[in-house]
């Protein structure tokens, strides 16, 4: 595998950087692009996003990490949502358009990066499927602040990954979301897993493991991608 870092344009005038895991062996036009966004309090190099990022690439999927207009400008509140979802359309774009040619094209991120991703999804941007990386289904505390009705509209696979200990995401409400879905929608829970998947040290589980056990995960499901895909066409 290979990194090679890269510029994307924003959509609005600007750049953003980003970083493309190139697996050996990958051939343009034949294999599948993965593209991951970042949260709302990191940039591209936050640990998990980067861990899982190369973690797939080595594991023979292509992948983008790519930073919002906000952080790379050095900003700690993200941009109004019209900004970063521009940025994020113009990114599959270039993508799409790139040496990469990705024959299928699956796009999401840690927290706010998948929701951004869910949304441009739902406004119509055509992907093959979303992996989110800790949804925030709703803001700390308020569980009744639910931010899903945008989810029903979606029609691809979705993966979605969640921790029992997370304060943006209470499991009970997310598996009820998922009930609600028409599209096929995979849970993978991380027990003892926070927001950020860290988890108490007396599980005796480091930081890798857990990003272990996310990529592990997330390599399975894109290898079943294919068939979900013509199942759903069927």
């Amino acid at each position: 595998m290979r990194l090679e870092p890269r510029q994307f344009d924003d959509g609005r005038g600007g750049r953003v950087s980003a970083v493309v895991a190139v697996p050996d062996g990958f051939t343009p036009g034949r294999d599948p692009v993965v593209i991951l966004a970042h949260g709302a309090g990191n940039d591209m190099t936050n640990p998990l996003l980067v861990a899982v990022h190369e973690g797939i690439g080595r594991r023979g999927y292509a992948s983008v990490r790519f930073n919002f207009p906000y952080k790379e400008r050095g900003g700690r509140a993200p941009d109004p949502a019209a900004v970063i979802e521009s940025c994020y359309r113009r990114v599959v774009a270039q993508v799409r358009a790139s040496t990469l040619r990705p024959a299928r094209l699956i796009i999401g991120g840690k927290s706010l990066g998948g929701r951004i991703a869910s949304q441009i999804a739902a406004q119509g941007e055509t992907v093959d499927a979303l992996v989110f990386l800790g949804y925030p289904l709703h803001p700390a505390g308020r569980p009744d602040q639910l931010r899903t009705a945008h989810l029903p509209r979606i029609t691809v696979p979705m993966l979605f990954f969640a921790g029992t200990r997370d304060s943006l995401c209470t499991l009970p409400l997310l598996r009820e979301t998922l009930q609600t879905l028409t599209a096929p929608a995979t849970l993978h829970v991380i027990e003892g897993a926070d927001h950020s998947f860290a988890v108490p040290k007396r599980t005796g589980r480091g930081g890798e493991a857990v990003y272990a056990e996310i990529v592990d995960a997330t390599v399975a499901w894109l290898g079943a991608l294919p068939q979900r895909l013509e199942q759903k066409s069927s």
